[in-house]
């Protein structure tokens, strides 16, 4: 459990860290022949949506073979793991979110 919460906090920081160049970027306001080439927008939004990805993949690989696992012996849990199954989707949902938010906002 503490390696999944030290997981959650890097990829935290990362986007935190990928997130604040383009608020300074915004707030300088340098003029257009002097603007830097990496849209820091995009990159920001796409660690966003793909740190999301990945860590419901993850999470979705380890209900996934629990419940095979479990559905083995008890057939009837059948209903239960599939609401387990696509309760990290809202992880992806919430990435999309903050990506939408980094790109409209910054």
């Amino acid at each position: 459990m503490k390696k999944l919460f030290l997981g959650i906090l890097i990829v935290a920081v990362f986007v935190l860290l990928l997130v604040v160049p383009v608020l300074a970027a915004e707030a300088a306001q340098e003029p257009a022949a002097q603007q830097p080439t990496v849209n820091w927008k995009a990159i920001s939004a796409a660690v966003a949506v793909a740190a999301s990805a990945f860590a419901s993949a993850w999470a979705q690989s380890r209900i996934g073979s629990a419940a095979a696992g479990a559905l083995a012996e008890k057939p009837e849990l059948g209903g239960i793991f599939i609401v387990l199954e696509a309760i990290p989707e809202t992880m992806i949902i919430l990435g999309f979110v903050v990506a939408l938010l980094i790109m409209i906002m910054a």
